[in-house]
């Protein structure tokens, strides 16, 4: 979405027209992509948190074997640790961005992108940073990003996902969600 008024401009791809209407008073214009996105978004649901976690490991090791670049974004602080803790156990090299390390923020998420990197970060950490693909990477598929678990607030779930896959480069995005999220518990819904 584009918005003009008095001079100024701004774009979002995560918000609608009538929220920037409603909020800001301001009339908004959709304004198409550059380059048509061709990311692939999907869900995938286990029963307990337990499976949801293996599952989620499985998937980065198979990225790290092929060296696909993969994004982890994650709820909670604690959440990041916990993943980066299996991984450091299985010797797995990986970046670790939480609010414990802020000022490298926009660089190590930079990164990201680059053959063979896995970056674990809470969702709402890096964004607004271009995550550029590394020689190779659209040949594996480009970056995948894979979410833990929905949000409550849909937007959060967007902005992760619009992490990759951006000017026409392929991407893929994953959330991984469990019976026992929750979201469910609370809501009984994705």
């Amino acid at each position: 979405l584009g918005m003009y008024k008095n001079g100024h401009c701004g774009m979002t791809g995560t918000s609608s027209e009538d929220e920037f209407e409603e909020i800001y008073g301001m009339p908004t214009y959709r304004v198409d992509t550059r380059k048509k996105n061709i990311r692939i978004d999907y869900d995938k649901v286990y029963l307990t948190k337990e499976e949801k976690y293996k599952a989620i490991i499985d998937d980065i090791l198979e990225c790290y074997k092929s060296g696909r670049p993969i994004l982890v974004g994650t709820e909670s602080i604690s959440e990041s640790k916990i993943i980066s803790d299996i991984l450091k156990e299985k010797c797995i090299t990986h970046n670790l961005l939480n609010a414990e390390n802020a000022a490298q923020e926009a660089s190590i998420v930079a990164t990201a992108g680059q053959y063979g990197s896995i970056t674990i970060a809470t969702n709402m950490a890096g964004r607004g940073t271009d995550i550029q693909l590394g020689p190779g990477v659209v040949e594996l598929g480009g970056l995948k990003v894979i979410g833990t678990s929905h949000n409550i607030a849909k937007r959060i779930d967007d902005q992760l996902r619009g992490r990759t896959s951006r000017q026409g480069k392929p991407g893929e995005t994953v959330y991984y969600c469990s019976l026992e999220d929750e979201l469910i518990v609370k809501d009984g819904s994705l």
